[in-house]
Formats: C-alpha cells, structure tokens, sequence
C-alpha cells in the first residue's frame, strides 16, 4: 500500500479536471502540457499505456495508436466547438473505466479496450481542441498534445510492462488500477 499512497492522496486532494484552468499557453508547448498537468488527464494517458502492457500482443500499440488518433478527431471537433456530451463526464469516466481495467488485468478483450480507448479519446480530444489557446497555430498546438499523450503512453506501457514481468509487481499494478479506479469515482463526483 505504501507504494500507492502518493497517487491515492494527490488524487484525493486535487481538483478534477487540472487541465482545464489554465490554457495561458501558446502553441505547442501548451498542447505538451494540457496532458501533462491535469491528473485526470495524466492518470488516463497512463491508463492507456499499462492496459496495452497488460493486454500485450498487438494491444501495445494497437490502443495508444487508436486513442492517439481518435483524440486528434475530438481535438478537431473541440476547436470547431461542436456540440457534446458533458466533457468532464466523459474524463472521470475514462480515468474509472481504465482503471478498472488494469484492476482486472488482462479479464478485457482487446477489442473492449480498444472501443473504450476510441470513446474515451474523444472526450479528451474534444477538451485539448476546445481549451487552445487563441493565438495558438492548431497546427503546433495539435502536435504538442500529440507528443504530450504518446509518451504518457509510452510511460505507462514501460510500468505496465515492468510490472507484468513479476507476480508481486502485477499484483501492485492491480492495486494501482483500483487507485485510478477510485481517483475516477473522485472525478465523477465533481464532473
């Protein structure tokens, strides 16, 4: 338990949605940091990457790769201020259900995953596209959430796949994803 203790109370004293007060930025450097800096955004980001480790095979691309892309597409709908569903919902939701899948590690299918990825990136997507800075270039600032949201991706495949390697650390991992899980529940409540 002691190694969850830090992410379980920075969880529990933060605000949801972090990514979402501030987008002072321009251009790519605010892109990097939008997933960065919110802890609903970064606890997901690492979400995708430990379930593609978890998953293994082909989901260790396959999932960062659709969520990747489909984010560019909520991105895109967010800067044209396309109706949606309550965004911060979404978020919470993404950081519950991701979480919950790496508490079950590996009882999902790929294919599961991989629609809740696309679902999921949509939401997250729309709040980089709809938080751009004004005098932000959408070019650049497209291609700093990108790079941003691939190496969380990357990080989290790294633990996940560290992790997996050793019954003690997965069944840390597992505890790790009920953290998440529950930082979610934490989020719902405030979205």
């Amino acid at each position: 338990m002691k190694n969850k203790t830090p992410l379980l109370l920075l969880a529990l004293i933060s605000s949801p949605a972090l990514a979402h007060s501030d987008a002072s930025g321009s251009g790519f450097m605010s892109g990097v940091t939008h997933p960065i800096f919110g802890l609903d955004h970064l606890l997901a980001m690492l979400s995708i990457g430990i379930l593609s480790a978890q998953l293994g095979g082909r989901s260790i691309w396959q999932l960062p790769t659709t969520f990747v892309l489909v984010m560019v597409i909520g991105g895109v709908l967010g800067m044209l201020q396309v109706p949606m569903l309550p965004i911060e919902l979404g978020i919470a939701l993404s950081v519950l259900v991701l979480g919950a899948g790496i508490a079950l590690d590996r009882n999902l299918s790929s294919r599961l995953a991989i629609a809740f990825a696309a679902l999921f990136a949509v939401f997250h997507g729309y709040a980089h596209g709809l938080e751009m800075p004004s005098m932000a270039s959408p070019a650049s600032y497209i291609a700093g959430f990108i790079i941003g949201t691939t190496a969380i991706h990357i990080i989290g495949v790294f633990i996940g796949v560290f992790s997996t390697q050793c019954n003690t650390r997965r069944k840390a991992l597992r505890g790790l994803g009920a953290s998440i899980m529950f930082s979610g529940v934490y989020f719902l409540a405030g979205a």
